[in-house]
């Protein structure tokens, strides 16, 4: 009899204490799922911001849009620079500048070279480059290291609105050729066809003349010009020439001086020539003119001692 009641209260007491067991495991379960659900780094604040009226967090937004950053586009500069230098040697220089030319991936557009004069002594030399933009400085610090600096100046010119202004014009009139093409592609009458076809060579004439405009300009952009001055280093005193170069210098003076009197001489004859018959009749008119008075002058009355003697 006491062995009876016994069993069912120990089978109770298992019971009870393994559905603790579940109650417990559930709540651990649920209050972990629960703290994954929240960000690890979110503090009370954001839980806060979140809980926060809509007007408040559209004006937060704001804040921080104006606060960002805007994003601008890159100019469009068309960069033109001017050195001038003087060295010591106008040819070793020309030959440095070709060589930086070579390094930096540039051109040569012009040069122009002046030998020393009686008036002007310098030896001096122009030569204008083209250079990728990106390289201009260190061509110019290259170029400065040829001789001593006398000026330097940069312009630069943004033409970032014709650019954008071309390419604009040029996307809607792309758009206009495609459209009468489709007029043309559908137009009945000959008179039709020959009037959409005169619009659509001019719509392409224009076409070629911005997209010309538009590579030349971006051209423009992409290479920078350089016009670079060459001035030689002028001596306080100049060398003499030799006794040779003066006897030279000499002998084609006077040889030149003769050839152009003979020059004079034969234009001279030639103009003579030329004007002969005029100097003839002018002759003639002398001479009848010195017969004509000396025919009508009065004779000399003869005196009474000139006839005694006779």
């Amino acid at each position: 009899m006491y062995a009876s009641t016994k069993l069912p209260r120990t089978s109770a007491l298992f019971i009870s204490a393994l559905l603790g067991g579940l109650i417990f495991t559930s709540c651990a379960s649920s209050t972990q799922s629960a703290n994954k659900a929240l960000p690890p780094s979110a503090p009370d604040g954001a839980v806060n911001s979140a809980a926060a009226p809509a007007s408040e967090r559209s004006s937060s937004l704001k804040t921080e849009a104006e606060a960002a950053p805007i994003a601008r586009s890159r100019p469009q500069l068309i960069k033109k620079a001017a050195i001038s230098l003087t060295v010591n040697s106008v040819d070793r220089a020309i030959e440095a500048v070709s060589q930086i030319i070579n390094q930096q991936q540039g051109d040569l557009i012009g040069l122009k070279q002046q030998q020393p004069k009686s008036d002007n002594p310098r030896y001096t030399a122009t030569i204008q480059l083209r250079i990728p933009e990106n390289r201009l400085e260190p061509t110019l610090e290259e170029l400065a290291k040829l001789g001593t600096v006398e000026s330097r100046n940069i312009t630069a010119e943004d033409v970032g609105d014709r650019l954008v202004d071309f390419q604009a014009r040029l996307t809607n009139l792309q758009k206009t050729e495609a459209n009468l093409q489709k007029i043309m592609d559908r137009a009945g009458s000959i008179r039709d066809v020959l009037s959409v076809a005169q619009e659509l060579s001019n719509v392409r004439e224009s076409i070629e003349q911005i997209n010309a405009q538009l590579k030349n300009l971006q051209n423009q952009v992409a290479y920078s010009t350089i016009t670079l001055n060459l001035e030689a280093a002028v001596s306080s005193t100049s060398p003499q020439p030799a006794l040779g170069l003066q006897v030279q210098e000499t002998w084609n003076n006077s040889t030149h001086s003769l050839s152009a009197f003979s020059v004079g001489l034969l234009k001279l004859g030639i103009w003579l020539i030329v004007y002969s018959p005029y100097l003839l009749i002018f002759a003639a008119l002398i001479y009848g003119f010195s017969r004509w008075r000396r025919n009508n002058s009065p004779r000399l009355i003869q005196t009474p001692e000139s006839t005694r003697s006779e």
